[in-house]
């Protein structure tokens, strides 16, 4: 029951993303290794204005918080979609070509981590995020910092993320996640969309969206955050 409202949960709140003009990418959690180590998602669309499909995949060492090896696949199709279709199909084209990632890290597609945060759609984003986690008992502060430079085609963001975690014994511990100073470009804005820990509950996930600027609109992309939790 809990995998199975964790997956509904984010599907659904991260394929519908504000309207823009531009396209939206859905988000697809595509699951963790056997020792919670590893995270892999996906995110899929279609190219605006080309009706062409496009996916990238990306594998993430949790506690580094960075990605592993090779782990960062992106292809659009050529393939003009038809009226109906969605793009899902360059995901599980995609999702082949990782097949080596999938059983190097032993990747399980059903193990998702359980949802602990997520922001509904049409709320206003919020910079700071509190909430309690009463399977644990610790209390979670995120504070999303970022800053925006330039304008229109010339425009990029940077973020961080400050995250303070209390314990039921009121011990307090605090990480920084992200890197401050850089900047993404044609990037907008950034917001924290959904948290969840690992299946083994060492790590946390931070699911950001990025709302980036194109010709035609505002794109939204997906990118994540990781961190080892410890005792």
């Amino acid at each position: 029951m809990q995998k199975r409202f964790f997956l509904a949960g984010i599907l659904f709140i991260l394929a519908i993303a504000p309207l823009t003009a531009g396209d939206v990418a859905t988000f697809v959690n595509l699951g963790f290794s056997t020792d919670s180590s590893v995270f892999m998602f996906g995110q899929y669309g279609v190219v605006n204005g080309e009706e062409q499909p496009y996916a990238e995949i990306y594998t993430v060492d949790v506690p580094r918080n960075r990605f592993v090896s090779q782990g960062v696949l992106k292809q659009t199709y050529s393939e003009e979609l038809q009226p109906g279709q969605d793009g899902m199909g360059a995901l599980l084209n995609l999702l082949h070509q990782a097949r080596p990632l999938v059983d190097k890290y032993e990747i399980d597609h059903l193990s998702n981590g359980r949802l602990v945060y997520i922001h509904l759609d049409g709320d206003k984003p919020k910079e700071r995020i509190e909430f309690r986690d009463f399977v644990r008992g610790d209390s979670y502060v995120l504070t999303l910092v970022q800053q925006k430079f330039g304008a229109e085609s010339s425009v990029s963001a940077s973020f961080h993320i400050n995250l303070a975690i209390t314990s039921r014994d009121g011990d307090t511990r605090t990480f920084t996640l992200g890197i401050p100073d850089y900047k993404r470009e044609q990037v907008m804005t950034y917001r924290i969309k959904a948290v969840f820990f690992s299946p083994d509950e060492s790590g946390l996930v931070m699911i950001v969206e990025k709302e980036m600027w194109s010709e035609e609109g505002r794109n939204i992309r997906f990118m994540v955050e990781t961190t080892p939790l410890g005792s």
